[in-house]
């Protein structure tokens, strides 16, 4: 038994010694000249294809993009759009008109999008509680949501600052004196309706403080039913960014124009920031996006060039494979 474990410790020695000195066996693959350009060139056929899909697919998208923001502020509040705002005595709604320019096959989704709101802020981002949106009051450690944890000694449900930030501003469409059907129901993920947010939650003590930040939830509604608040609780990592309002199940025309009613009641003159108003139609890729097809097309192009620059390299100063006459300390030895 002790030859045994002998033998197995020096098994083991072995095979650390042989490690620590990188001498393994292992596949050493050495890339000749022939090999570099097939690598390159293969690169080259294989990612240049794939970008012009992936454009294509992008360009296939339809998307029609208006700013609202500023024009929905009436004239004599142009110059003061903080006090426009933050009076809710001055009415909000304005009304939109939306060009089509190229037809629209449904779904057709609705998305409002901000510029420079910075949702990633490290202490924005941290104020919010994971456990009480899923179990309610029966959690009683909320200090993460601070500075929204407690209005008047009672605990707010849901606290923290995205939730007490969430967006309010309303929308509907209108085509030719009908009003289009925007179907609101499952814009926010799956996994986040079941497992994040309690389906015996409800909204309690929200928005009931001297400051209001944003909209206001229907406490009848449990919490995971309130998908606006959970489409806004999965923050973005940039801070220009889109969230889905909706999708409208009708096809839309080119020249049809679309009269959009909606409500400028979010705040986002305090920190310059940008609301947009954005219908899409999606591909097999998704939404719009030239990024990926522009990389692929590049990384492509890039390696057909070196694959070329190398082939005229190797004809033009061709040598045997191992041979280092070459090099200069080669040629000073020879010549010593």
């Amino acid at each position: 038994m002790a030859d045994m474990n002998r033998e197995r410790h020096r098994t083991r020695e072995t095979a650390f010694y042989l490690f620590t000195q990188q001498s393994l066996p292992a596949c050493k693959p050495v890339l000749t000249p022939g090999w570099v350009i097939t690598i390159f060139l293969f690169m080259g056929l294989i990612f240049i294809p794939v970008g012009l899909i992936t454009l294509r697919a992008s360009h296939s998208v339809v998307e029609i993009v208006d700013r609202y923001d500023t024009e929905c502020v009436p004239e004599a509040f142009r110059i003061d759009k903080i006090s426009y705002i933050q009076d809710d005595s001055i009415p909000k709604n304005c009304s939109r008109f939306m060009k089509v320019h190229k037809y629209m096959k449904a779904p057709i989704y609705i998305y409002y999008q901000l510029d420079n709101y910075y949702q990633n802020h490290r202490r924005y981002v941290k104020s919010r509680s994971d456990k009480q949106l899923l179990h309610g009051q029966k959690y009683h450690d909320t200090s993460s949501c601070q500075p929204v944890e407690l209005n008047n000694g009672q605990p707010i449900v849901p606290c923290g600052l995205i939730a007490w930030s969430l967006f309010n501003d309303s929308f509907t469409f209108i085509r030719e004196r009908a009003e289009l059907k925007v179907n609101r129901k499952n814009i926010a993920w799956k996994s986040d309706r079941d497992h994040k947010f309690g389906k015996n939650v409800h909204p309690f003590n929200f928005q009931n403080g001297t400051l209001i930040g944003g909209g206001k939830l229907n406490p009848k509604v449990p919490l995971s039913d309130q998908e606006d608040l959970i489409v806004w609780m999965r923050t973005s990592a940039l801070p220009s960014f889109r969230k889905l309002y909706g999708r409208i199940k009708e096809d839309l025309d080119a020249d049809d124009v679309i009269v959009v009613n909606l409500m400028n009641n979010y705040n986002t003159y305090s920190f310059g920031g940008k609301k947009k108003l954005v219908l899409s139609t999606s591909s097999w890729l998704g939404g719009k996006n030239d990024f990926l097809g522009h990389a692929c097309v590049i990384i492509g192009s890039s390696s057909l060039i070196l694959a070329i620059v190398f082939t005229l390299l190797h004809l033009k100063y061709r040598r045997p494979y191992g041979d280092t006459s070459y090099l200069p300390w080669s040629r000073k030895s020879l010549s010593g």
